[in-house]
């Protein structure tokens, strides 16, 4: 059996277009992982690790759940909860407000492994610990372990008055922000807190 040149040459341009087309896909693909790769850190920047400290009645609470430390501040209880006696920064019993979906996990709750120094702060972080009717805000999981421990912040910014129901706020700072007036973490507060 005999093929003419026309044939053979349809065939080979068939081949050589389709070889063009497959590598065409080929280059798209890494295209298509780039992106996703990207968006992948865009959403690992836009998380925020928050917790919510609220020391009351000889107790320290700690939240992770901001509909919780809410529910909390209504009704002064949890309904899910993980107690240590003893396991607060200086010696109170320290209890994990949980939220529903995470009352069996006990330990591998996020603010409990945070705490005990099994997980990590991931992207940015936001905290708020209530005590001697003040509201200390913070930027840093650092200044707050540091308040935690001492008690009291060694640099901070205060508003008289500016929390929900007049308490003062405290705007927690540190040696690189002290002489700055923390404009971003107090927007940050007043919409976390529904205050815009």
């Amino acid at each position: 059996m005999q093929f003419s040149k026309a044939v053979i040459g349809a065939a080979i341009s068939a081949a050589l277009l389709a070889g063009c087309e497959s590598a065409q896909v080929k280059n798209e693909a890494p295209v298509a992982q780039e992106q996703k790769v990207e968006a992948s850190a865009v959403q690992q920047a836009a998380v925020t690790t928050k917790l919510f400290d609220v020391v009351h009645d000889g107790r320290y609470y700690s939240f992770y759940d901001f509909a919780t430390y809410q529910s909390f501040l209504s009704v002064g209880e949890t309904a899910y909860r993980l107690t240590r006696i003893g396991g607060g920064p200086h010696g109170e019993t320290l209890v994990f407000g949980l939220a529903k979906a995470d009352k069996k996990k006990g330990s591998e709750t996020p603010a409990a492994m945070i705490w005990d120094g099994k997980a990590q702060v991931e992207g940015k972080f936001y905290g708020e610990m209530r005590k001697h009717g003040r509201i200390y805000v913070f930027a840093s999981k650092e200044d707050m372990d540091a308040v935690r421990q001492v008690g009291e912040p060694s640099y901070m910014y205060t508003q008289i008055g500016a929390g929900p129901k007049g308490e003062t706020v405290v705007f927690v700072l540190n040696k690189s922000n002290k002489k700055e007036k923390p404009v971003a973490l107090m927007a940050e507060y007043k919409t976390i807190n529904g205050m815009q």
